[in-house]
């Protein structure tokens, strides 16, 4: 069961991405994402940093990473209340970078609810160290459109 929900989402985002319904911008900066746990405002990921999103250094960009954190925290709000929400506010934490290549482990959770208002906080670690790359906490204020996932019964 907690397999077909990943195959499910994953396929979802997949076919997203070669459809063209995601933006450009965020197509490339979540192009190889897979989901390892899909429940209701919570959703983990394992995502291996590839080239394109690499800064002078050889690093992950900052820039990259804010791109996949707000995205993320729009899936995350929208497995817990299956409406569509913007940003009206990010924090962002960075602790240590992340090369090319490297395998990192995404956690974003919902933490509070109040009126329209949804809290997420995202966590990325190094899969090998578990070492914090970056810590984010956003409010999403969710819009009144509310959409269904595919047959998903998250």
């Amino acid at each position: 069961m907690e397999g077909e929900k990943h195959h499910q989402h994953q396929k979802w985002l997949d076919e997203s991405i070669s459809n063209g319904l995601i933006r450009e911008l965020d197509a490339l900066t979540i192009r190889g994402l897979q989901f390892q746990h899909v429940e209701k405002g919570l959703l983990r990921f394992k995502f291996v940093i590839p080239e394109h999103l690499s800064d002078k250094d050889g690093n992950w960009h900052a820039g990259a990473i804010a791109v996949l954190i707000d995205d993320i925290s729009v899936g995350v709000v929208f497995s817990s209340n299956r409406r569509i929400s913007v940003s009206v506010n990010f924090d962002i934490s960075y602790f240590s970078p992340a090369k090319i290549h490297e395998e990192v482990e995404i956690e974003g959770k919902v933490v509070a609810h109040k009126d329209r208002l949804t809290l997420v906080a995202i966590t990325i670690t190094k899969k090998d160290s578990g070492e914090m790359v970056a810590f984010a906490k956003q409010w999403m204020s969710s819009t009144s459109i509310q959409m269904t996932l595919g047959s998903s019964k998250l």
